[in-house]
């Protein structure tokens, strides 16, 4: 006897609603930049911290770190690179890869990105950067709407099936 599929996997499949195209090469060069700007930024604190002689060149001044938690920038510095950079760069292997944890892993990227630059904006000065890594971050969020068809379909009016 042949298994039919179950009435919510065949409403599922009806009821798909297709990315736009680009959804997510976009979303993967995006990610791909963050995970590579992170990872690298993060080490360059960290060395910067850990070697002092090198921290005018890797690291903003330590004046920036005054009513912040932190003396050095060893712990931003771990925090950029493995949480920020680390989870874009899962994201992106599990976006290549197609998994099913892929949109999941990009919403949880993204909103660490925002996070960082929330609390980064809370204790130093504004910087360029700072708006650049937020509308990288809101555009991964939009991405991601439109990938499960959330955000298409707020911004489109549902097709009207003809009457019988």
């Amino acid at each position: 006897m042949i298994d039919e599929p179950s009435t919510s996997t065949r409403m599922a499949s009806r009821n798909r609603i297709r990315a736009p195209r680009g959804t997510g090469v976009g979303l993967l060069v995006l990610q791909a930049v963050v995970a590579t700007t992170a990872l690298m930024g993060g080490a360059a604190l960290v060395v910067g911290a850990v070697i002092p002689e090198l921290a005018t060149v890797l690291s903003p001044p330590t004046a920036y770190l005054e009513g912040s938690p932190f003396s050095s920038y060893l712990v931003p510095g771990l925090v950029l690179g493995l949480v920020v950079g680390g989870l874009h760069a899962v994201a992106f292997a599990l976006g290549v890869r197609r998994n099913d944890l892929s949109l999941l892993a990009a919403a949880v990227a993204a909103i660490a990105l925002l996070i960082w630059v929330f609390v980064q904006m809370a204790f130093i000065p504004f910087s360029f950067l700072q708006a650049i890594y937020f509308a990288i971050a809101v555009a991964e969020t939009i991405l991601i709407l439109l990938a499960l068809g959330i955000l298409q379909s707020i911004t489109s009016p549902p097709d009207r099936a003809a009457p019988r």
